[in-house]
C-alpha cells in the first residue's frame, strides 16, 4: 500500500511528517530524477482505477491493457468496477480510487457536497438515461407518473433526468414514490412488478427492453449529463504523471473505438454481458464518443441548470455552492496534453 494510501485512510501523523520530509520510500520520485537514484520513474508505485459497462472507452483500457503496458512493472494498475456514478464518487471520497467515472451531475453534486475531486476529461456523450415503463403499462408519458413508485439511483444521472423530466412536465418529487435502488436492482424491480417505472441506465436498460419488452415512454437526450472522468485532488497534485498516462491512455481508447467499431461492440457486449446487437444499438445510436475530451462552457451551460434542481431537491444547500463547486471543478490540464499521437493513438 503506497504512502499517500496510509495517509488518507489512516491519517497517520508520523507518516504524514515523513512524507514531508522526504524520508518516505517511493515519495517525490521523478520520470527524470536528478541524481539518477530514483526506483522508478513514476511517482507512485499504485494506481487504482475504476471500469464500468456505462464507460466504454474503460472497457477497451482495461481489455488491452494499456496502462499496464505504459507502467510497467513499476506500478501495479488495480481495476475496481463502478456500478454507478454513485459508487464511482463513493470510492473517490474513500479513496479507494484514484480514477473514477461518473456523470457530469454527480460529479458536480460531490464536489458541491465536499468531496474533493476534479474532472480531468469527457468520456462520452451519451444517451444513457430514459423514463421506463414495463411492458402493458399504462404510463405513456410523464404525468402518468402522478402517485406512482419509480426506481431511479440517488446521486446518478438518470436521477437528475427523472428530476429534469418532472419540472419540464409540471410534476415535482412530492408527486411520486422514489424508490432508491441501484442500477441493475432499479432494472429488476421494474420487470418483477415491485415499481411502475424505472429512470434507466444503458446498457441494463436496452437488455430490458429487448428482453421483457419494456418501454421507453421518455427520452430527452439534452437532459443526459456528459460521461466525466474525474480524479481527487490528491491524487492530481501527488501524481501528475500517471494522470496523465490515463488521459493519454483514454484518448488512445477514444482514436481505437473509432477505427475498430465491431471490437469495441463485443468488448462491450462480453463486459456487460449482453448480446453483441444490444452493444451495437447502446454504442451506436446512443452513445458519442467521438468528442472533444476537455470539458468546457457546454457542459457548463448543462450543469448549470442542472445545479439549479440541486437547490431546490434540497441535494445542496444554497446556489451560491453549486457556483463555486462548478467553478472549480475542471481540470483541463491533463486533457489539453493529451493528443492521439502522443497516446499512440
Amino acid at each position: 500500500m503506497t504512502t499517500r494510501r496510509l495517509i488518507a485512510r489512516l491519517a497517520a501523523p508520523v507518516l504524514a511528517a515523513a512524507l514531508l520530509t522526504g524520508c518516505v520510500a517511493g515519495e517525490g520520485s521523478e520520470k527524470a530524477a536528478s541524481d539518477g537514484a530514483a526506483d522508478s520513474e513514476w511517482s507512485d508505485d499504485e494506481l487504482h482505477i475504476d471500469f464500468a459497462t456505462y464507460n466504454p472507452l474503460s472497457l477497451i483500457i482495461k481489455e488491452k491493457g494499456w496502462l499496464e503496458e505504459e507502467l510497467g512493472d513499476d506500478v501495479t494498475v488495480t481495476w475496481t468496477q463502478s456500478a454507478g456514478s454513485n459508487k464511482a464518487n463513493e470510492g473517490l471520497r474513500a479513496h479507494a480510487i484514484d480514477v473514477g467515472s461518473t456523470a457530469g451531475s454527480a460529479a458536480l453534486l460531490a464536489r458541491a457536497n465536499g468531496s474533493p475531486i476534479k474532472t480531468i476529461l469527457l468520456y462520452s456523450q451519451p444517451e444513457w438515461s430514459a423514463l421506463v415503463a414495463p411492458a402493458g403499462s399504462d404510463i405513456d408519458e410523464v404525468e402518468d407518473l402522478r402517485g406512482k413508485s419509480v426506481a431511479a439511483t440517488k446521486g446518478t444521472d438518470p436521477y437528475f433526468f427523472l428530476l429534469q423530466a418532472l419540472a419540464e412536465h409540471g410534476l415535482t418529487l412530492d408527486d411520486i414514490e422514489v424508490q432508491n435502488l441501484q442500477h441493475a436492482d432499479g432494472k429488476t424491480a421494474l420487470e418483477q412488478g415491485s415499481v411502475d417505472a424505472w429512470s434507466g441506465l444503458d446498457p441494463l436498460m436496452a437488455s430490458s427492453v429487448k428482453d421483457t419488452g419494456a418501454v421507453l415512454f421518455y427520452r430527452n437526450i439534452d437532459f443526459n449529463t456528459y460521461g466525466f472522468l474525474n480524479a481527487t485532488e490528491e491524487f492530481l497534485e501527488t501524481n501528475p504523471d500517471l494522470a496523465q498516462a490515463v488521459v493519454d491512455a483514454y484518448e488512445r481508447a477514444r482514436v481505437w473505438a473509432a477505427e475498430n467499431p465491431e471490437e469495441t461492440i463485443e468488448i462491450l457486449a462480453e463486459a456487460a454481458a449482453i448480446e453483441p446487437d444490444l452493444a451495437e444499438q447502446v454504442l451506436v445510436d446512443r452513445t458519442v464518443l467521438d468528442l472533444d475530451p476537455v470539458p468546457g462552457q457546454v457542459q457548463t451551460d448543462l450543469l448549470t441548470f442542472v445545479g439549479t434542481i440541486f437547490v431546490e431537491s434540497g441535494d445542496v444547500p444554497n446556489q451560491k455552492v453549486v457556483d463555486e463547486a462548478l467553478a472549480s471543478l475542471y481540470d483541463t490540464s491533463f486533457a489539453d496534453q493529451a493528443t492521439g499521437e502522443r497516446a499512440g493513438g
